[in-house]
């Protein structure tokens, strides 16, 4: 996983090109025009989630993971916590849905981490998610996940 801001994501230009033309989406879109919803950036390969919700209580969640798409995930606006931890011999909770491309695991994550606007996160099949956290209390987020096909 990886965790850092949008005015650093040349750094990982690295990642190929799937994550070049993610990156240029985020800081070339102007989401208060966009409503939720799916967008296509590079058809089922690389496509864009927006989302607005009031964040919630992590006891209330499970962590994910996905085996198809790697998420990069960026914070319009508003701020909230992302639960994570490494999938190592965990066992999923909910068996892996191959048309969802998710499976959730009950663990407690290891890591919280707190995303303000500006920031994203990268997690790949590997990572553990727990996404949508309250940080002291429910708030308005909107965010963009970004699925690149792996």
């Amino acid at each position: 996983m990886i965790l850092d801001t949008l005015t650093n994501a040349h750094l990982y230009s690295g990642l190929g090109a799937r994550f070049v033309k993610a990156f240029d989406y985020l800081r070339n879109t102007d989401f208060s025009k966009l409503e939720k919803g799916k967008y296509e950036i590079e058809g089922k390969e690389i496509f864009a989630i927006v989302n607005e919700y009031e964040t919630v209580d992590a006891g209330t969640e499970q962590m994910e993971s996905h085996k198809q798409h790697i998420d990069v995930q960026y914070i319009v606006s508003g701020a909230e916590q992302v639960g994570h931890d490494f999938l190592l011999d965990k066992q999923p909770s909910r068996a892996y849905d191959t048309d969802a491309d998710y499976m959730l695991f009950a663990e407690t994550p290891a890591f919280f981490t707190r995303l303000d606007q500006g920031n994203f996160a990268i997690f790949f099949p590997t990572d553990l998610h727990m996404p949508n956290l309250k940080v002291d209390e429910p708030s308005w987020v909107k965010k963009v996940v970004i699925k690149i096909a792996i």
